[in-house]
């Protein structure tokens, strides 16, 4: 009699975490900054998130180090485990759709390009006496302009009607603060998933990578 061994309890978890890595990555590292801006003083605290923002005064001085750090950190490190679950609702699959490449280049465009046209924006009502001038020091730091990206992207995923439902609820999700006096932040949004939306043509062939069947979905 040969005995069968059980599986590993792991296992599904570490087949769902490498069918998305960098999601996983990205997440470790928001993470480990998390924990850091909890345990810090006040005042360091405080210099950490402005050296690593990408408000105007950062983006002038270091805009690579500004576009690059400002999106591994977040202002809040209680809202991380909401984090977490829009990772996995959002990026995870989109991940696991096209690839680590394409999304990655998706979110990252999405990522440097709200930053700099609400930026600017910004800039401009700065110099035209619309916003006060401290705002060039404004804390800007935060992944929800990639995850705006990957929302919008995740609209082609979807089968049937519901892609349209879905695409009606983003788009008010991230239109209407805007349409209704939003702030240079909202508009980053929008930016963002116009950006994921119009990525439409690396979509057109995906890998659906599915390591596990576990983890195997059906998806129409």
């Amino acid at each position: 009699m040969i005995d069968h061994p059980e599986p590993e309890p792991s296992r599904p978890l570490r087949s769902w975490i490498r069918s998305s890595p960098g999601t996983h990555l990205w997440l470790l590292i928001i993470a480990i900054t998390s924990v850091i801006v909890v345990i810090a003083p006040d005042r360091v605290e405080n210099v950490l998130l402005h050296r690593n923002s990408s408000n105007i005064h950062q983006l002038v001085q270091h805009p690579l180090r500004a576009l690059l750090s400002s999106a591994f950190w977040i202002e809040d490190p209680a809202s991380l485990a909401l984090y977490a679950a829009l990772f996995e609702l959002f990026h995870a699959p989109v991940e696991r759709w096209l690839g680590t490449p394409r999304w990655l280049l998706i979110v990252a465009t999405a990522h440097v390009v709200a930053t700099l046209v609400s930026q600017k924006v910004l800039l401009t009502a700065i110099q035209d006496h619309r916003a006060p001038r401290s705002m060039t020091h404004v804390v800007d730091i935060g992944v929800s302009y990639g995850l705006a990206a990957a929302a919008g992207v995740l609209t082609y995923r979807l089968p049937g009607p519901w892609r349209w439902f879905y695409l009606a609820g983003v788009v008010a999700f991230f239109g209407l603060p805007l349409a209704t006096g939003g702030t240079f932040t909202d508009l980053g949004h929008a930016i963002a998933l116009s950006v994921g939306l119009l990525a439409w043509p690396l979509t057109r062939h995906g890998v659906s990578r599915e390591t596990h069947p576990t983890f195997h979905v059906k998806r129409g």
